[in-house]
């Protein structure tokens, strides 16, 4: 996913308003002002629309760690120059203080089945024998679930197939 359409999902998820997604950016360490912010949120065909780099969703995902969970004692984290879906996806289970079982709930709530292996693998470092890249499909059905779950939509989707070619009840 490009991370354009993960802060739009956020934003529409935690119903977060302009001067809110600000306070977010400055708690995760980068000043942002209101008309980056609007042209990050644009669809992609938008003229007025603009790129978010890994730095900036970086910053917003620190910041958002920081508003639902406190800050941490000590120096705060720098914002990521490089993120990938796994890293996003750990950090949203850390900024909603998600343990395994609950991520898997999430899942199950759009359709995507996940064991607690597989999402083990997620967050292994890169190189650990049991890593697994974070494919787009399984950071957009959890964002759909987080949605589902957060903002109360009942309307469960079809079952998605999951990527490790598993049948996925």
């Amino acid at each position: 996913m490009n991370n354009n359409d993960v802060l739009r999902r956020l934003r529409y998820i935690f119903d977060l308003s302009d001067a809110r997604m600000g306070k977010i950016f400055s708690l995760g360490g980068l000043e942002v002002r209101r008309g980056h912010i609007v042209a990050w949120t644009l669809k992609d065909e938008d003229p007025a629309f603009e790129e978010c780099n890994d730095r900036m969703l970086a910053a917003f995902l620190n910041g958002l760690i920081i508003e639902k969970r406190g800050k941490r004692e000590g120096p705060q984290p720098k914002p990521e120059q490089q993120l990938g879906n796994n890293l996003i996806l750990m950090k949203l289970k850390i900024a909603l203080a998600l343990q395994a079982e609950d991520v898997i709930e999430v899942m199950d709530l759009a359709g995507f089945s996940l064991s607690a292996s597989e999402l083990s693998a997620f967050t292994r470092r890169p190189g650990h024998r049991n890593y697994r890249k974070c494919q787009d499909q399984v950071l957009r059905n959890f964002l759909m679930g987080l949605q589902i779950k957060l903002r109360g939509e009942t309307q469960k989707p079809e079952p998605v197939p999951s990527p490790w070619g598993k049948p996925n009840q």
